[in-house]
Order: C-alpha cells, then sequence, then structure tokens
C-alpha cells in the first residue's frame, strides 16, 4: 500500500486511463445503442396503433384509409340506414309499379331458384315489395359483403377474396392486417360497369327488367344502393372486429324462402301470431341480411383449425302469414322440373 506521497508509475497510469477510456467509450456505444432501440421501438409501436386504429377518432362513421375500428353500436346504426334505403327503394318501385306486379315477383322469383317462373296467380303488393327487400339482400350479401370489393375489376376482387381466405387460414393477424391495409386503397365507388356485374351475377332477371327504356330512374336509384351497401361492407371489412391479436371478419346471411323461423338466427319485424302460440311458421321474405363473426380457433386434440361463426346480427325478416295472410308463392318451373 502507497504512503502518502508516493507516486503511481507513469506506465501503470497510463494504462489505467486507456482502460478507463476505453471503458467509458463503450459505455457511450451502448448507451446510443439503447437510445436507437428505443426510438425503433417507438415508431414500431405507433406503426402497430396506426394499424390497429388507436389514434383515430371512434364513431360509426369510417372512412377509406382501412384503421378504424367497428363495434356492435355501429354495424347497428349503419344497417338501420341502409335498410331504409332499401324500404324506400322497393316501396316506391310498387307504389308507381314500371312493370306489371307479376312480372317483378316472377323475375325475383327465376333468379331465387335458378330457373324461369311464371305464375298465374296476381301478387299482393306487399309480397312483392318485400320479395323486391329479398333478392336485394340476397345480392348485398352475396356480391358485395362476402366478396372483399377492393377495386372495380371482378376477376381481381375475386383473386384478393382467395388471398384474404389463405391468409386468413394460416394466420388470422395477418389476415387483419392485409385486409385493412388493401382497404386503404380500395375504391370510392362503383363504377357503373361493376354494378352490372354485380346485378347480372345476382339478380339478372330483375336487372334486365328494371333496364328497359325509361325506367332509367329505378335502376339508378339501384345502383345507388349498391354503392350504400359498398359503404356498409368496407365499414365491415377495413375496421377492427377483433381484440386481444386475433382476427375476426364478418359474412352475411340471408335465410331462404320457406325457411323455418330460427330465434338464434332470425328477427322477425313484424308481430307472429303463429309463432307466439308456438306453431311453426316460415320465412316470408328477409327484408335485410344478417351478419356473423367469423373467427379461427385450434381444435385442440385434432390437427388443423377451424372457424367459429358468431351471429352478431339477426337477419331481419317477414314471415309467411304476416304478407296479408297468405303464403309466398311457391315457384313453378316454366321449363322442367327444378334441379335436385
Amino acid at each position: 500500500m502507497n504512503g502518502v506521497g508516493q507516486t503511481v508509475p507513469l506506465d501503470q497510469y497510463n494504462y489505467a486511463l486507456t482502460n478507463f477510456r476505453i471503458a467509458h467509450d463503450e459505455v457511450e456505444k451502448q448507451r446510443r445503442q439503447l437510445e436507437e432501440q428505443e426510438r425503433q421501438v417507438a415508431a414500431l409501436r405507433e406503426r402497430i396503433a396506426t394499424l390497429e386504429g388507436g389514434q383515430l377518432n371512434q364513431g360509426p362513421k369510417v372512412n377509406n384509409r382501412g384503421t378504424s375500428t367497428v363495434d356492435d353500436q355501429s354495424i347497428r346504426q349503419a344497417a338501420s340506414r341502409l335498410a331504409a334505403h332499401m324500404n324506400r327503394w322497393a316501396a316506391e318501385i310498387v307504389r308507381a309499379p314500371p312493370v306489371p306486379l307479376n312480372e317483378i315477383r316472377d323475375a325475383i322469383l327465376t333468379d331465387l331458384y335458378g330457373y324461369q317462373v311464371k305464375e298465374a296467380n296476381a301478387p299482393a303488393s306487399i309480397q312483392v315489395q318485400n320479395l323486391l327487400r329479398h333478392i336485394l339482400s340476397e345480392a348485398i350479401a352475396e356480391g358485395i359483403i362476402n366478396c372483399l370489393i377492393v377495386t372495380n375489376s371482378t376477376e381481381a376482387n375475386i383473386h384478393l377474396t382467395r388471398i384474404h381466405d389463405q391468409l386468413f387460414s394460416r394466420d388470422p393477424l395477418v389476415a387483419c392486417v392485409w385486409r385493412r391495409q388493401t382497404f386503404s386503397a380500395a375504391v370510392e365507388s362503383f363504377t357503373p360497369e361493376l354494378a352490372q356485374t354485380i346485378l347480372s351475377e345476382n339478380l339478372h332477371s330483375l336487372g334486365m327488367l328494371l333496364s328497359r327504356p325509361g325506367l332509367e330512374k329505378a335502376f339508378q336509384d339501384l345502383h345507388e344502393i349498391l354503392n350504400a351497401a359498398y359503404s356498409f361492407s368496407r365499414m365491415l371489412h377495413a375496421g377492427q372486429a377483433g381484440g386481444g391479436g386475433m382476427d375476426a371478419f364478418y359474412r352475411a346471411f340471408v335465410p331462404e324462402l320457406g325457411h323455418p323461423l330460427d330465434p338464434g338466427q332470425l328477427e322477425l319485424t313484424r308481430r307472429c301470431m303463429k309463432s307466439e302460440r308456438g306453431e311453426v311458421d316460415l320465412v316470408g321474405a328477409t327484408v335485410f341480411p344478417g351478419l356473423v363473426k367469423v373467427t379461427l380457433a385450434a381444435a385442440r386434440g385434432k390437427e388443423g383449425e377451424n372457424t367459429i361463426a358468431t351471429v352478431v346480427k339477426r337477419a331481419q325478416v317477414i314471415c309467411q302469414c304476416a304478407l296479408v295472410g297468405v303464403p309466398t308463392p311457391q315457384p313453378t318451373p316454366a321449363n322442367g322440373p327444378p334441379p335436385a
């Protein structure tokens, strides 16, 4: 031990000073690395928050950036507005029918059953009005909500829908981010060509009927409804439907005519005395599609994964007995028996 007044040899002093500088430089280097890591983590968290919609205002209105969240209340409000639009369109056609009601009825049933239908009896206006809402619900469900419409190309939209299905089956969280990022560049509205394609695929006979000369107003209003339905669909698909790291997306369903009433999937828009008495009643028409939330859950003890569909909005229907007391006309094929 050195005493007071003793000095440290120069070589030892230089050795200690050099080691101190090296240690100081290493600590400073580590500090800069930690700061850079913190900046990267903060940027990553900000990016995740943007993808999850955490930095946007919550509410029923969803923009086209694909980053909003969607809840049951938003769905109910948007669905109510769209349903009212559909009902006004059907009521206006029935109030001043551009063609005889039986032609409208037969065109709808032809589209529904896939073969030509000709009924002899004259339909009631309430039947035709609700059949219009039913066929329109099917077109919206299958042609718009259940197909990811991002571009004005039908082929591209089908391809994008398949990509999403493949991603969802492999990694739901990746599918969630991909779907919402894809919708950030989605078209704002349909082109007339895309609308015509949807009509020809889902309600061909009715669309041909309403595209006759002099019926431009009814056809134009139908185009506006399709655009409104697309906005509703974009709200469902571009928003965050799941939580806790799990993805979920919405699919629509429309019960068939004559389907037994199921309280778990169907909601009557009018009181049904037969149902209240416990008697079996059937679907007369669907006035707005139902919605299910689809999630992917691992099947424990089994290989692979399966989907779980939870009804989040029951389909709005009117029973057969409410259609002025008579059942919806059953189709009679004009060209042979219906397909099995």
